[in-house]
């Protein structure tokens, strides 16, 4: 475990979207850097794809959702 030193306004950012997200002010930091490493490693996809391909890999049932 280390300390991360961040702008100031990027941490109120983080702290106002942990209140908004349920999270810790940590958790919600953490969320984001491993949204962003996923986004950089799967560059093709969405946020909902990355969000959908973590919850099967932990086993999580996801209900899929035909496209109008």
């Amino acid at each position: 475990m280390g300390i991360v030193k961040i702008a100031d306004e990027l941490h109120e950012d983080v702290r106002r979207a942990s209140g908004a997200m349920c999270r810790s002010i940590n958790a919600q930091a953490e969320f984001w850097m491993k949204m962003g490493m996923l986004a950089e490693a799967n560059p093709t996809l969405s946020f909902n794809q990355l969000v959908t391909m973590q919850l099967k890999e932990a086993d999580v049932r996801v209900a899929e959702v035909e496209a109008a």
